[in-house]
């Protein structure tokens, strides 16, 4: 009897030990893939007084317009540290400018994402605003979530360690933005709060699952926890995709936050090359990190995802999960990318990439019956 009471209150001491016993997924084996050709091909008609900066998002709406989200530089404003810098650019199907969108609404500040939903309302979510702001087609504001910083107050987030606790309807470092069938939202609270929030199509709160905490050794433990859940998208099943950036994998949820699958970019890839971006690592990991989701509306569903090194782009065949193709590389040149932080997939085989740190966008075209 004292043996089995004694081993009762180790259990109990020991909550988190028997909670990794319970939450540690099997280890990833490797895998292999094709590499995809694609042509990178002229599309946005630019100005010299419409230079881009860098550009976080891109999104394609049903007519084939898209919207750009760029972060413009002012010489002329400050401070350096802590400026706001956000823009909205519309191009029609062949790349001309119709119109910017969004100037002067005060939910901008520091904009990380933007989605087209399937009613075409545009959606921007803004890390430093901690905001998700809705647009109608016609560009006026129709839906705001979450609250920004009074002007006079001190940022309660930047920084905090630990962060502040959640607080329910409102956001602290937010990501980006999705919606399940039923048009409920979700959004990746990612940068500080590291969990993902769910509303109603109304916009009222219904729940949040997540916290943070590290992926292990190999991406594989502590399903449900994450390092900065990057982007987030939604399958036609209402399967949840997470981009679990800093813990190198996707993490797969129903709608109610139970935890499914993980997915893994681990094709294996040249270690001794050198970042373009960052010192090179002494051990590099087997599994790199998803920065982006992007779901086609395909019979066939893909998930394109990207990593900022190897800087490839990754074809993922869904519900399998199954890595069915890959294409390009890190770099400067046209067909390269120095962090890939927003895809839009039209379709299956056209790509549109916001080339972060490149200060474009690239149209690819992918030839996958080309060897």
């Amino acid at each position: 009897m004292k043996q089995r009471l004694a081993v009762l209150i180790l259990i109990l001491a020991f909550p988190a030990a028997r909670t990794f016993a319970q939450q540690a997924q099997p280890l990833p084996q490797p895998q292999s893939a094709p590499e995809i050709k694609f042509d990178s091909v002229p599309f946005l008609k630019l100005s010299y007084d419409r230079n881009l900066g860098e550009v976080l998002g891109v999104a394609v709406n049903s007519k084939g317009h898209v919207v750009v989200l760029n972060h413009p530089g002012n010489a002329n404003a400050g401070p350096v540290y802590g400026e706001s810098t956000t823009q909205l650019f519309e191009f029609d199907e062949k790349g001309n400018f119709v119109r910017e969108l969004g100037q002067h609404v005060y939910g901008f500040a520091y904009a990380h994402s933007v989605r087209f939903d399937k009613y075409d309302n545009l959606w921007v979510v803004d890390k430093a605003a901690m905001s998700v702001v809705k647009f109608n087609p016609e560009g006026l504001v129709m839906m705001n979530l979450g609250r920004r910083d009074e002007g006079p107050d001190e940022p309660h987030y930047r920084h905090a360690n630990p962060p502040p606790t959640p607080v329910d309807a409102e956001f602290n470092g937010s990501t980006d933005v999705t919606w399940d069938s039923d048009d409920n939202i979700y959004v990746s609270d990612g940068y500080f709060n590291s969990e993902i929030a769910k509303f109603d199509k109304h916009g009222n709160w219904i729940k949040r699952w997540g916290s943070a905490g590290p992926g292990g050794v190999h991406a594989n433990e502590n399903p449900g926890q994450f390092s900065n859940p990057h982007n987030i998208g939604i399958d036609r099943d209402n399967n949840i995709y997470v981009a679990d950036r800093g813990n190198r994998r996707i993490q797969v949820f129903d709608t109610d936050g139970n935890f499914k699958k993980f997915i893994f970019l681990n094709i294996p890839y040249d270690k001794t090359r050198h970042p373009v971006l960052g010192n090179m690592a002494a051990n590099r990991p087997d599994e790199t990190q998803p920065w982006v989701i992007c779901i086609t509306k395909t019979p066939t569903q893909y998930l394109y995802t990207a990593d900022s090194e190897p800087g490839r782009i990754y074809k993922i065949e869904l519900p399998s999960g199954k890595i069915v193709g890959y294409l390009g590389q890190s770099g400067h040149e046209l067909g390269q990318f120095n962090w890939i932080h927003g895809l839009a997939c039209p379709d299956e085989n056209t790509l549109y990439v916001a080339d972060m740190n490149n200060w474009r966008v690239q149209k690819l075209i992918l030839h996958p019956d080309k060897h």
